[in-house]
């Protein structure tokens, strides 16, 4: 039943690799029920509510990704939309966290119009070959850097950028350690080799001092002070249509690259185009409406799935495995904490040498796009090459989305080549360009 309504023969997979898979995502993306609550308590809101709301938004919507779109791509809160609705939309720009939850609802309307006009799904297909590999491997670069970051190898420099970490600090050796694993495991052609290469960073990470045992189940913490706290009359207030139209964008160019990305790394991507493409993006958009109503920022697919796919995954089942993870999760808080969750080496600094060695490893394989990127046209390997150095720089992936695509267009009509750019390209330059111009400075 569940082979035949997930077409297991059909992808070449099979339960128990679907099962490892969404163990692996949710291991890769366990940080986020800590982050998130952590992250918008800077705004007022309640850390525990955040935490339920966190998980409950990400158990719908990967559930969703999973049962209506069988893709092996989970979601949760994103990373850069949480920081954006609490230091730019309630700090800085003055609206309430309440009225941020309606900006944030309101985005996700928008995000449910768009996908049924199917204007969303034709930005995917209409993007460039050489952009799409370009793409894969600036998410891969990024979620590598995102890894090397957390795992304390590379730390911000206070006389420049970044520069090396503390090898000296047990997390960091852990962290390295964990890579070494899961790269042996990989080389041996071991199955499963990053859950497995996780799982005994963690035992590892025991008698080192830095995993601590924190206890296995507890009752999770009331949802009521986020549920359906949304304050929609204030939302269009002190520049709240501003906020919404920057949300959509945000999520829409996020989600768009990181299903090109997952699609392109794990051969999901037919003739260039995603199969399912609108039942994807509409199970992202549900997922922002219902984070909103529940008490959390927008709610996005997650490059971290990268490391499931990597796995093996290939289908729906394994979200499904993923999102029941995270409802789960509430009633395990101390278990997910413990491997999940971050270690603190100094003051509001955490490391999470458990999870980031899987990041790396993965951010490793995306590369491989690389070589099928046109390196012998400019007009082709330039904005590919821009895409994905911007992505990790930039800390975005919607910001490495817009070097691309207002570069190609740009480059093709420079040298004579405009009509080989779809219509599309050029209106999304146009709007990456707006973005620009109209984003709080």
């Amino acid at each position: 039943m569940i082979s035949k309504y997930f077409h297991f023969d059909e992808l070449g997979t099979n339960i128990k690799v679907e099962i490892v898979a969404g163990f692996t995502t949710f291991m890769a993306m366990a940080y986020i029920m800590f982050v998130q609550p952590a992250v918008l308590q800077v705004a007022g809101m309640d850390f525990d509510a955040v935490f339920v709301a966190t998980c409950l938004s990400s158990f719908i919507a990967t559930l969703i990704m999973g049962v209506y779109a069988n893709y092996p791509i989970a979601l949760a809160p994103g990373m850069g939309e949480n920081f954006f609705f609490v230091y730019t939309v309630v700090l800085t720009m003055g609206l309430s966290w309440q009225a941020a939850l309606g900006a944030v609802l309101i985005s996700g309307v928008v995000f449910v119009i768009l996908t049924f006009l199917r204007i969303r799904e034709m930005i995917i297909n209409a993007i460039p070959e050489s952009l799409k590999y370009g793409i894969a491997a600036g998410i891969g670069l990024f979620i590598a850097f995102i890894g090397l970051v957390q795992a304390g190898i590379i730390i911000k420099s206070p006389g420049g950028i970044v520069s090396l970490g503390n090898l000296h600090s047990s997390p960091v050796i852990l962290a390295i350690i964990g890579v070494l694993v899961i790269a042996i495991l990989l080389s041996l052609r071991i199955k499963g080799a990053i859950l497995i290469g996780m799982v005994v960073t963690a035992i590892l990470g025991l008698p080192m001092g830095i995993i601590k045992y924190q206890g296995i189940a507890s009752l999770p913490p009331s949802i009521s002070p986020t549920f359906f706290k949304l304050d929609l009359v204030n939302t269009f207030k002190l520049g709240g249509i501003t906020v919404i139209a920057i949300f959509l964008f945000m999520d829409m160019f996020d989600t768009i690259g990181t299903l090109v990305g997952v699609g392109t790394a794990s051969g999901l991507m037919k003739d260039g185009k995603l199969p399912r493409a609108n039942k994807a993006l509409l199970a992202d958009a549900t997922g922002t409406i219902f984070g909103a109503v529940l008490g959390t920022s927008t709610v996005t697919s997650y490059i971290e799935s990268t490391t499931g796919v990597s796995s093996g995954g290939r289908t729906g089942f394994a979200s499904v495995i993923t999102g029941l993870l995270f409802l789960v999760s509430l009633f395990f808080i101390p278990l997910v904490r413990m491997i999940g969750g971050g270690v603190e080496v100094t003051q509001n600094v955490f490391l999470y040498p458990v999870t980031a060695p899987a990041l790396i490893i993965v951010g490793s394989m995306m590369l491989k796009s690389i070589v099928r990127i046109n390196w012998k046209e400019p007009s082709e390997y330039i904005p590919a090459f821009l895409t994905l150095i911007g992505m990790p720089l930039t800390y975005s992936i919607a910001d490495g989305l817009a070097f691309g695509f207002v570069s190609y267009p740009i480059l093709k009509l420079a040298s004579g080549k405009g009509k080989q750019v779809n219509w599309l390209c050029y209106l999304l330059a146009i709007l990456f360009i707006m973005r620009y111009i109209f984003l709080p400075h």
